[in-house]
């Protein structure tokens, strides 16, 4: 065919027909292209599930690992309660410590610190708890230094002829009462020139500032024992002059005292496996002879001595009380007394000391000090104490031979005696000025009745009934 359109037309009929014959010839080919299909959706799907499940996987990746986190955190926690619970155990054991051992202690039950010559008993705070004898103890040192109280006490006993090692104390002033036996003192003031020299006997008072060197030596048939109170309420640091001379360098201690053999005569010197802080060597008859024990004059002695047993005596209805003390000017005090009270004034954080007898069924009223904690050991008798720190802390305790007793500043206290016998106490407080107190009496005659009436509830002609009596009942009998 010539026509070129036609032909056109015609081979795309052509192409046309073999097209669709080839269609039909060849269905092979058309499943191929539903196959491949098939694969594509096939993969399609496959991606979508792998990707589902890819995310199902990552959130069950990622809530296992959180879960073990959690069980971790979980497990921690419950390590940490079971922490928390053993520490809060400790703690309730303590708190549920009979309040009463904030204020008193049974020193006469506390360990003994033996040495050669003698012992020393402690009423005293503790960094390392594992060294309290009980939670009782430890309920009393944590007090005093809970509140600061500049205060601590230890019993002194030296046997006869024991020696306590010439020594002297970093962080407090020594306070000390003779309850029996017979010491001799000596005392060495800064730079050696004056060394002052006493004895004292039962009912007398020492005093030591902090960093004065002193030694104390039992010169009777009978034992010493010393109630010594120490100006601090934490450790107490002291150096015995021992341990400071085995502790310096030979050379150095050579050079420092030049002896007769030089460093020779130094290495004669043999540390004792003992300490030696309260000494009694066995063969003390071979290494002393002719011991004298000298009294310096009284200007010196009455620096660091007080004769408690022959001062004023302060007289109640119900008992005595007996001072050593700082008075101002002097007032009422004898002329060696005033040389202790303006020493003893011009000392940093120093005590007043004083005896306290209550008679049998006497009671020293409720009262407080204003400018002082107080600390007491039971010296003989036995009575009842009470202490109202809070209207949510109150408790009332028996006392006994060797007790010790704390009251801070500011908390109400009485003391009742409930033996035949008189209830004897030495007590420090710690001052080194005018002890300040107000006895409940004192308080109630001082507030106006009206206010006493509003304040109780009570007709303020009821308190009329309330006598004033012309002697301090301080210390009264029923």
């Amino acid at each position: 065919m010539d026509n070129a359109g036609f032909e056109m037309h015609e081979e795309t009929l052509s192409s046309s027909s073999t097209k669709r014959d080839r269609i039909k010839e060849e269905p092979p080919e058309r499943k191929s292209r539903w196959s491949l299909l098939n694969v594509f959706l096939v993969c399609l799907l496959a991606c979508a599930i792998t990707t589902v499940l890819g995310v199902v996987i990552l959130s069950l990746s990622i809530n296992n690992t959180g879960f073990k986190a959690e069980s971790k955190h979980g497990a921690n926690r419950e390590k940490h309660e079971v922490a928390s619970q053993a520490i809060s155990g400790r703690t309730l054991d303590q708190t549920h410590v009979d309040p009463q051992f904030q204020f008193l202690h049974h020193l006469a039950k506390s360990k003994k610190h033996q040495f050669p010559g003698g012992s020393i008993q402690w009423s005293r705070f503790r960094k390392d708890a594992s060294e309290y004898q009980n939670q009782e103890e430890m309920a009393f040192g944590r007090s005093i230094n809970a509140q600061r109280s500049k205060m601590t006490f230890g019993t002194l006993l030296i046997k006869s002829k024991g020696l306590r090692a010439p020594h002297w104390h970093f962080n407090a002033n020594e306070h000390g009462y003779l309850l029996k036996g017979t010491a001799w003192i000596g005392v060495v003031d800064a730079g050696g020139t004056t060394v002052t020299t006493y004895n004292v006997t039962a009912g007398q008072v020492i005093f030591f500032p902090r960093n004065t060197l002193h030694w104390v030596k039992s010169i009777g048939a009978e034992d010493c024992l010393f109630l010594l109170f120490f100006t601090t309420h934490e450790e107490l640091q002291t150096l015995d002059v021992d341990d400071v001379f085995f502790l310096t360098p030979e050379d150095i201690a050579a050079r420092s005292l030049k002896p007769q053999g030089g460093v020779n005569f130094i290495r004669t010197f043999q540390k004792q496996v003992e300490d030696q802080a309260i000494n009694l060597p066995p063969n003390l008859a071979e290494l002393v002879h002719n011991a004298n024990y000298e009294q310096s004059a009284d200007t010196l002695v009455w620096r660091y001595f007080f004769d408690l047993k022959g001062s004023s005596e302060f007289n109640f209805p119900g008992g005595i009380i007996q001072w050593a003390r700082y008075v101002k000017n002097g007032t009422g005090l004898k002329p060696n007394e005033r040389i202790y009270s303006n020493f003893l004034h011009s000392k940093e954080d120093a005590l007043t000391l004083g005896t306290l007898r209550i008679y049998s069924n006497g009671l020293r009223q409720p009262h407080f000090h204003f400018n002082a904690n107080e600390m007491g050991y039971v010296i003989s008798g036995c009575g009842k104490v009470g202490v109202i720190v809070s209207p949510t802390l109150t408790t009332n305790f028996n006392v006994d031979v060797g007790d010790v007793v704390f009251f801070p500043a500011g908390t109400q206290h009485y003391i009742k005696s409930t033996c035949d016998e008189d209830l004897h106490f030495i007590l420090a407080f710690s001052t080194g000025n005018t002890l300040q107190t107000l006895d409940m009496d004192d308080y109630m005659h001082a507030t106006a009745d009206h206010i006493l009436a509003q304040l109780f509830f009570k007709s303020q002609e009821e308190f009329k009934k309330i006598p004033r009596f012309t002697e301090d009942q301080a210390i009264n009998l029923p």
